[in-house]
């Protein structure tokens, strides 16, 4: 008589990582779009790379991919602190020193538990202070509506181009430990590190569905 009995499935115990947790105020809805609609998927991203990468053996590809990660959020942290700081200027040369009260911020809640969420964490909060300034100057009349709405749109997006490049990285990742035929593993990883056991998918539809259009409304 055949053996039917099903195998017992294998709890691993619970790994105790350290996480910072902070609460940061944010008033601009660019920066609580990016808030909703790419730092959870990110920060799965993120974790679901590291959990593929040591199921393959691949340590130096952990390495090697949170330096490409970290530059790329570096970069474009570069990128809003040039901008912040020509807004600021702007703002100082027209004798602008008060900034708009916002109807409806929110506290982000942020779980810190890589230094790249970090990082991107930073991102956030600097959309949110360039937000800030470039209202400060639309309220002003220093710069148009066109102008401001469209720049509001073309760093929201931004921010969400980087959160996919990186999703896109996990997916890779994915795709590679089956060709090596170590499918199983990732997935029984994955579910137990309470991941899907497919990566999710982030389409540019999914962060673009707001046009221009309502963005000159908001």
């Amino acid at each position: 008589m055949a053996d039917t009995t099903v195998p017992e499935k294998i709890v691993r115990p619970a790994i105790s990582r350290p996480v910072f947790e902070r609460t940061i105020k944010i008033q601009s809805e660019q920066a609580i779009r990016v808030i909703r609609r790419s730092y959870g998927r990110l920060i799965r991203s993120l974790y679901a790379i590291d959990v593929t990468l040591r199921i393959v053996g691949a340590e130096q590809a952990i390495d090697d991919i949170e330096e490409i990660v970290s530059k790329m959020i570096g970069d474009c942290a570069l990128q809003l602190q040039q901008e912040k700081a020509r807004l600021d200027k702007l703002c100082a040369d027209n004798g602008i020193a008060e900034s708009p009260r916002y109807t409806h911020p929110t506290d982000f809640k942020a779980r810190i538990t890589s230094p790249q969420i970090a990082q991107f964490v930073e991102l956030i909060r600097l959309l949110d202070q360039l937000m800030i300034a470039m209202d400060t100057l639309w309220l002003c009349q220093i710069l148009t509506s066109k102008q401001c709405s469209t720049a509001r749109y073309q760093w929201q997006q931004r921010l969400h181009r980087l959160a996919r490049r990186i999703v896109s990285i996990e997916q890779r990742a994915h795709q590679a430990a089956y060709a090596q035929g170590r499918g199983e593993e990732v997935r029984v990883a994955r579910e137990e590190s309470g991941l899907l056991a497919e990566p999710e998918t982030m389409s540019e539809n999914d962060n673009e569905s707001e046009s221009i259009e309502k963005e000159v409304q908001s």
